[in-house]
Formats: C-alpha cells, sequence, structure tokens
C-alpha cells in the first residue's frame, strides 16, 4: 500500500501511478498528525480499489472517451476538447454504454451507417477520429476498419468582393467584416484582436476569444503556430480603429453569433445570396490568387500552414517581397472602395 509523506506545509499527500491515465495521482489530506496520513492512504486506497473493480467489470465505451479526453485536457485547445465533449453526446451516446469488451468493428460500422442517415460526413468522421483515438489507448488490440462516407464537395457560390464592400460599408460590422476580407482574419482572431497589439499600422495576430460551452474565452495563443502573425493595417482600417472610443482596447466587442445575424440581414437586404462569415476569408484568399501573390505570402498574411510554413516563412516576416504583396493587396481593396464612393457620389 502507498504510504503517505508529510509536507513542509503540514499536509499529508499520497502519490500512485495511474496506469490507465498515465500519469501520477495526488491525495492530499490537511488533517493533522496521524489523521492525515490514515486520510490520505485511505483516499488512496479506495481509489485503487475503484480502478481494480472497474478493471474486473470492464470499463464502458464511454468512460473510456471521457478518460481519453482527461487525457488530453490540458495539452489540447479547449475548443477541441469541447468538440469532443459534443461528439461524445450528440454521435456516439448509443455505444457509450456498451463494455469495451463487448464493443466489435461491426457494431461500429453499423453504427456509423445509422450516423450516415441523419450527418454529414465530416461530422461522422470527427466522431468516429474521437472513437479511434480512445481505442487506441484503452483497447489498442482492436483493429478496425470502417468504411466511412464519402466527403462532398461543395462548390460555393459567393458574392463578388465589390458587392460585399458595398453591402457591408458604414454598418456596425464594417470593421469585423473588413478584418475577415481584407487581412483574412479568423472569426476567433477578429474577436482577440487589440489596439495595444497594434504598433506603427502592423497588427499583431496573436490573442483570441472562442467559444467553449457556448461561453466566450479568451486565449493568448492562436490556432496554430502558423497563425500568429503581423498585419500591416491599411488606412480604411485604421480609419475605423480611430474611431472608436480612445479607451477601447478591444477592437470588435459584438458577440460573434451577433455579427453573423447582422451579416446574414445585410445579405438578405442587399440579395447577396447565402454565405458565412468565414467564407470572407475564402474570399481574401481567392483575391490573393486572381492577384498572383506568391503562396509564400498567402498563407503567410492567413495564417495557412503548409510542410515548410515554420522553416521558409516567418524567419523572413515583412521582407521587401512580401510588402510588395501587402501593397498588391491594398491597392486592389482600396481601388474597389474608391469605385464605390464615387458611384455612390454621384
Amino acid at each position: 500500500m502507498a504510504k503517505a509523506k508529510q509536507l513542509p506545509s503540514g499536509s499529508w499527500r499520497v502519490r500512485i501511478y495511474d496506469g490507465e491515465l498515465k500519469k501520477q495521482i495526488s491525495f492530499t489530506s490537511n488533517l493533522p498528525g496521524k489523521a492525515g496520513k490514515a486520510e490520505a492512504e485511505l483516499m488512496a486506497q479506495e481509489y485503487l480499489l475503484g480502478r481494480r473493480q472497474k478493471q474486473e467489470q470492464g470499463l464502458t465505451v464511454g468512460e473510456c472517451i471521457d478518460e481519453y479526453i482527461a487525457l488530453k485536457e490540458n495539452v489540447l485547445s479547449p475548443t477541441t476538447i469541447d468538440g469532443y465533449r459534443k461528439d461524445k453526446r450528440t454521435s456516439l451516446v448509443e455505444l457509450c454504454d456498451v463494455p469495451l469488451k463487448e464493443l466489435t468493428p461491426t457494431m461500429i460500422q453499423a453504427h456509423v451507417n445509422k450516423l450516415a442517415l441523419t450527418k454529414s460526413p465530416k461530422s461522422i468522421r470527427n466522431a468516429h477520429g474521437l472513437l479511434s483515438a480512445a481505442l487506441n489507448v484503452y483497447a489498442p488490440d482492436m483493429r478496425i476498419n470502417t468504411t466511412l462516407p464519402q466527403k462532398k464537395k461543395i462548390i460555393k457560390q459567393l458574392p463578388t468582393v465589390e458587392a460585399v464592400l458595398q453591402a457591408i460599408r458604414g454598418t456596425d460590422i464594417e470593421l469585423p467584416c473588413l478584418l475577415a476580407l481584407w487581412l483574412g482574419m479568423r472569426m476567433s482572431e477578429i474577436r482577440g484582436a487589440k489596439r495595444s497589439n497594434i504598433k506603427d499600422g502592423i497588427l499583431t495576430v496573436k490573442d483570441t476569444v472562442v467559444n467553449v460551452a457556448g461561453r466566450p474565452v479568451e486565449r493568448d495563443q492562436t490556432k496554430t503556430v502558423e497563425s500568429t502573425r503581423r498585419l500591416k493595417l491599411p488606412e480604411p482600417l485604421l480609419a475605423l480603429i480611430d474611431a472608436l472610443p480612445p479607451e477601447q482596447d478591444i477592437l470588435v466587442t459584438m458577440p460573434d453569433y451577433t455579427i453573423r445575424k447582422h451579416l446574414y440581414a445585410i445579405q438578405a437586404e442587399a440579395n447577396l445570396g447565402h454565405f458565412s462569415f468565414h467564407d470572407l476569408r475564402h474570399l481574401n484568399a481567392s483575391v490573393m490568387l486572381a492577384l498572383g501573390i506568391p503562396d509564400k505570402y498567402a498563407m503567410e498574411r492567413g495564417g495557412w500552414s503548409s510542410n515548410n510554413i515554420m522553416k521558409s516563412v516567418y524567419q523572413h516576416t515583412f521582407t521587401e517581397e512580401r510588402k510588395v504583396a501587402d501593397d498588391k493587396i491594398d491597392n486592389y481593396f482600396s481601388s474597389v472602395l474608391d469605385t464605390i464612393l464615387d458611384t455612390n457620389s454621384k
């Protein structure tokens, strides 16, 4: 039996290694003297007993998934963990009560076939990926070879840049829309952008705001390593930022769902057809392709990753070639805005 050790604070602590979780588990008692020692050792003993009972009875699929999520909670992003929990709740719930030792590849395939009737191929792949990862840890001898639904190619019908700029101009979502359309920023990056991260007209994209369990959570990191980047703010965007209250550090305080709601209303009023806020980022990528911006600078501006992105791009941020690319993009958007202003003034 594991023995408790007294800490400098006077508390008693027992540490045991959990082979399934692959980490040390601590049990601490604040009771003084022998009572604290006994309590800490009892907690550890009860934990080990519970583990043995589980091993005899067998973990369920749901318990395996829960323990896998707990293993990854401190190393994966909050949004990824939140997505795992949602996948378990919405796509894997019917398998959760199945004892792991009774689960078969045929049962998994049958469940995937059922999901295919109501869920998208992407949702099914995400759920199956979570299940496979958990089984790889807790049932490594199980061999599964599930046939998943084929991905569906979606051809987006997006409006022109001119139409979007005309529709959003002067609205309460002009700034977030321009940050996405002109600079290719993600919604989480836009919500985390701060005036204090701007220096000499350069915005450092390093903070994000994401939704976890329906609530906004601030993070001092971006989606990927490549997403942390610097972007030159063009004059129209700087003007919108300068017009904000001087005490306001967060550039966009409007909730993401409100931004989307207003965008959809603008789409309907301007007969633009339906597109998502993230599609503005797709438009940004299309513009860079049409302008012939080299992949290196397009990927750097948008924070997209590639095999050699960290080696070949981030050591050369804001070279002369990158400035040429920025100027070319800024000149394009500025010329479109000027055309809209000229047309509206006539």
